[in-house]
């Protein structure tokens, strides 16, 4: 029986936001049951945000985009949509458009058009927890997709196949549940589309000229949808989607017996991702006290999720951005076609020290390399909105359950102790007294540079 705990609400949180912090979790508790929570805030439906700027709605045509205004746009779309997981409060809708965003790769560097970039993010956005099988017919003739896999110049006669691979590979069945000669015969089907300003039309004299093809079995006249429809009535593909979100969400380690029950709620329900995130939000699996705090944080997770635990009011988003470089997780730029990996590919012995640079960062007011910092913490506020800030002892373990997933030693709890109180006594300890605040900032950098910090 699932049982309602701030343990458990801790862990769904952690799981489904980009951390959280003392008035999130409280503001959670207090819908009572899991039900309210996700339904009334973790999987609402909210209004579409506001654009970064006016610059999304110009074609390419009429900005006259150059490599000299690529950059900022990249950049001032990065931060708004660093600002959309920040002010994100109990929804778990960015969670999820970043989720989809390495589902289906693109890489900035090879759209290259900042406003294509932007579509497609709103496109996530607008079924992030909405109907996966139309969002994989919408994204198959989305500009930004359309020119990272090549599709835009796509002639029937001979078809580019790297979407047609992508989409059964990648996005739809994975490995081992198709044949080469289903992706030829795709091929055909998916070409014909060309962008054009910022959408995309269909051109037939580019499309395949055949009365039929043979895709997955079935022969008939496909376009895009039918095929795309006849693709999720493949047994792979309901199991294949949910593989990808257990990995994400629960653990990395599928449990394959479990994605099969998740497999068929999904496909109960069309496809529709709502219904099977609240099956898998409700369900004694993703609780298991094995899979709490068995996750290594993303880049994104940890850099978002340490200012929201910190209260931060105006955190530096231009830190944020260049250090999501160096960690290895620059947004709209994956690796390559199949995404981030995740996991244990985020810590390295580079990363993590880099890692702990920026955790020190948000508290120093200074970078690694020396570079101011905006928005950085003030200590004693921080410490004051705790009943427990006179009480050090009850402040450690408070700070303690707020901000490391992974249970602690009592050893470990004393090693922070003895750093918040610096040389001091117990008894002595107030947040009136001289130095107090350094004390603070210290304490909390070594709570934050603990491996314990790195799992959610």
């Amino acid at each position: 029986m699932l049982v309602w705990n701030k343990t458990n609400v801790s862990h769904l949180l952690s799981r489904v936001l980009f951390g959280y912090s003392r008035a999130d979790l409280e503001r959670a508790m207090g819908y009572g049951n899991f039900n309210d929570l996700l339904d009334l805030a973790i999987l609402k439906d909210l209004a579409m945000p506001a654009p970064p700027d006016t610059w999304v709605d110009l074609t390419p045509e009429q900005s006259q985009l150059d490599r000299n205004m690529a950059g900022p746009w990249f950049l001032q779309l990065t931060k708004w949509w660093y600002s959309r997981m920040f002010q994100e409060s109990l929804s778990m809708r960015e969670k999820m458009v970043l989720f989809l965003h390495n589902h289906f790769s693109n890489e900035r560097q090879k759209v290259n058009y900042p406003q294509y970039v932007y579509k497609q993010n709103q496109l996530l956005r607008k079924y992030a927890f909405g109907d996966f099988k139309q969002l994989v017919k919408d994204i198959s003739i989305d500009p930004s997709m359309l020119i990272y896999l090549d599709g835009n110049n796509s002639r029937g006669t001979g078809p580019n196949e790297n979407y047609a691979r992508e989409v059964m590979e990648l996005f739809t069945l994975g490995i081992g549940n198709y044949s080469e000669t289903d992706i030829k015969q795709a091929a055909k089907v998916f070409s014909g589309w060309q962008v054009k300003g910022l959408t995309a039309v269909f051109d037939a004299t580019r499309w395949y000229k055949e009365a039929n093809v043979t895709v997955l079995g079935k022969t008939a006249k496909f376009d895009n949808n039918s095929l795309i429809d006849h693709i999720f009535t493949q047994t792979a593909a309901a199991e294949f989607i949910c593989r990808k979100i257990y990995k994400e969400f629960v653990y990395y380690k599928p449990n394959e017996a479990f994605i099969k029950k998740m497999a068929e709620v999904l496909k109960q329900n069309n496809f529709v991702l709502k219904p099977l995130l609240k099956f898998l939000f409700t369900s004694e699996e993703f609780y298991k006290p094995e899979i709490q705090a068995a996750k290594i944080k993303s880049p994104t997770e940890l850099i978002v999720g340490a200012s929201k635990q910190l209260e931060l009011k105006n955190p530096d988003l231009q830190n944020w951005y260049d250090m999501a470089i160096i960690l290895q997780m620059q947004l709209f730029q994956p690796p390559n076609v199949a995404g981030w990996e995740g996991q244990r590919e985020w810590i390295s012995s580079t990363t993590y020290s880099y890692r702990a640079g920026f955790t020190d960062s948000l508290l120093s007011g200074k970078r690694y390399n020396g570079t101011n910092v905006s928005g950085k913490l003030d200590p004693i506020a921080f410490a004051r909105t705790s009943s427990n800030a006179e009480k050090p002892k009850e402040f450690v373990e408070e700070m303690v359950q707020l901000f490391v997933r992974f249970p602690l030693t009592e050893s470990r709890k004393a090693f922070l102790l003895e750093v918040l109180l610096d040389g001091t006594i117990a008894a002595n300890w107030s947040t009136y007294t001289p130095n107090a605040d350094a004390r603070i900032n210290k304490f909390l950098k070594a709570l934050m540079r603990l491996p314990e910090y790195q799992l959610a």
